[in-house]
């Protein structure tokens, strides 16, 4: 960051807040419309960057593969650059390189451990490689950083519903979300107090 099925693109640091898709000056953000009407899970996790659908070097444009390598060359020579280990894990991340990604961000929190961002983009790593529980430690390690962290809360409800089957636990997560920002939206502008409803009228 769901439908929490592979290849489907997620989201990382999108704001679920009053306005649909608010993009960050970092330029972080991209949106993805979400749905909970089908018979399977089609949510999706927020995320902070969107990948690019590359798996490898081979498929690294000139200039992704130039700044991968400058980063592995400054993180070899200055392991204790956390800013630059969260650099790569970025471009890992935005290169379809789920476990590389994995290994820098764990790097980056290594040294720098209360980034809720770091964390968030951690987990959405962690779940893409197939790592739910590992997922939810990671956004939920997110929200005790910053409580008011709404994706790190967002994502942790999709992980307990459709990862780990705990309704229970989404619900808890999603209505922590809302005493935060009680208008707040999914990306197609969706109330996410409505899809948390709709959610979990589900099956009943």
């Amino acid at each position: 960051m769901v439908s929490v099925k592979e290849g489907m693109v997620y989201l990382k640091k999108e704001t679920l807040g009053i306005t649909v898709i608010v993009i960050f000056v970092a330029g972080f953000l991209a949106g993805v419309i979400f749905g909970v009407y089908q018979s399977e899970p089609t949510v999706k996790v927020v995320e902070n960057r969107r990948p690019q659908g590359q798996t490898g070097m081979a498929n690294l444009s000139p200039d992704q593969a130039r700044t991968i390598l400058s980063l592995e060359k400054e993180v070899a020579a200055n392991p204790g650059n956390g800013e630059a280990w969260t650099h790569l894990g970025h471009i890992y991340f935005d290169s379809g390189m789920a476990k590389k990604a994995i290994r820098a961000y764990e790097k980056s929190i290594e040294i720098t451990p209360n980034n809720a961002n770091v964390w968030t983009d951690l987990g959405v790593m962690y779940r893409r490689n197939g790592e739910s529980k590992k997922a939810l430690d990671a956004f939920t390690r997110a929200a005790s950083i910053d409580p008011a962290h709404e994706q790190s809360r967002f994502n942790k409800g999709i992980v307990l519903l459709y990862d780990l089957k705990d309704k229970k636990g989404a619900r808890k997560a999603w209505e922590e979300l809302l005493k935060i920002n009680p208008a707040a939206l999914a990306p197609n502008g969706q109330s996410v107090r409505q899809l948390l409803d709709n959610v979990m009228a589900e099956g009943k």
